[in-house]
């Protein structure tokens, strides 16, 4: 089979649709890159015979944060791993339907894995810096493995440690490894990892869930300032942190979408009373 050039190395172009408000260039998102839409279409998932997700369609629109809240089980990172084609490594799993990055299917014929997961990064629950590795190595790792080394690389991970907001606090201890560091740390180091080879989304699993008050709090403005460059989907349990982060929320149950709709929506007027049972903690 010829293999493709894959959508992820394609020249950026902005996605407008009557729903989308004009965009502007502020002084935080270079000019030279505009996010990515991501659309899932009738999304399904197995382990084995099961599926975990079924029949999902979505969207994750540029340049906002998406969060996806549902009780434990109900699917959230079963279908957050599929959109970076993860799912697959696990064995006995399969997928079907489509999930698409401007308009093209990552699951199509002669799509690279590698290649996908490159454009569609991922932080996941707990941070998980190599522990072997500096902070410095942890974040050219990536760099490395896709060719993007050069004589660049210093700024390269100079830039990633900026865009997570870790620079100032890990400048003087580049060589220091990379596990050393604090949990919310170790979180935004994994952020730097993940955005330094340049993807064009950004998935997150409950990136909060391990960490105190104060470091999720950091992560959280991370996110709000992420946004500007990247489209980002955020598995949470916790309720307060899609309220405050999230542009829109999906609600997920047993496998299934429940409800999809602006953040604001969900929690004050949702469509579906079975949303508006977990939402006010009536299950779950």
């Amino acid at each position: 089979m010829t293999r493709t050039t894959p959508p992820m190395v394609r020249p950026r172009t902005t996605v407008t649709t009557r729903e989308d408000p004009p965009r502007t260039t502020s002084a935080s998102r270079p000019t030279d890159r505009s996010a990515r839409r991501v659309e899932l279409e009738g999304l399904t998932a197995y382990y084995g015979d099961n599926a975990a997700v079924q029949g999902v369609s979505l969207e994750f629109r540029p340049s906002e944060v998406t969060a996806i809240i549902g009780p434990s089980g109900c699917g959230k990172s079963t279908l957050v791993r599929c959109v970076n084609r993860m799912h697959e490594e696990i064995p006995g799993t399969r997928v079907e339907g489509a999930v698409k990055l401007d308009g093209e299917d990552i699951y199509g014929p002669g799509i690279d894995p590698v290649a996908v997961r490159a454009a569609i990064g991922m932080v996941f629950q707990k941070p998980n810096p190599f522990p072997t590795m500096s902070v410095f190595d942890n974040v050219a790792a990536g760099l490395r493995l896709t060719g993007k080394r050069g004589r660049n690389l210093n700024a390269r991970v100079e830039a990633a440690l900026r865009g997570a907001g870790l620079w100032d606090e890990v400048k003087d201890r580049l060589g220091k490894p990379g596990s050393a560091l604090s949990g919310g740390q170790q979180q935004r180091l994994c952020i730097a990892r993940a955005i330094a080879v340049e993807p064009e989304v950004v998935l997150m699993d409950e990136p909060c869930s391990a960490l105190d008050p104060q470091a999720t709090l950091r992560i959280e403005e991370l996110i709000t300032e992420l946004k500007n460059r990247y489209t980002i989907a955020i598995v949470t349990h916790n309720m307060q942190q899609a309220a405050r982060v999230a542009d829109s929320t999906a609600f997920m149950l047993n496998g299934e979408l429940v409800e999809h709709a602006l953040t604001d929506k969900i929690f004050t007027n949702p469509s579906d009373k079975r949303t508006e049972d977990y939402v006010t903690g009536r299950f779950g």
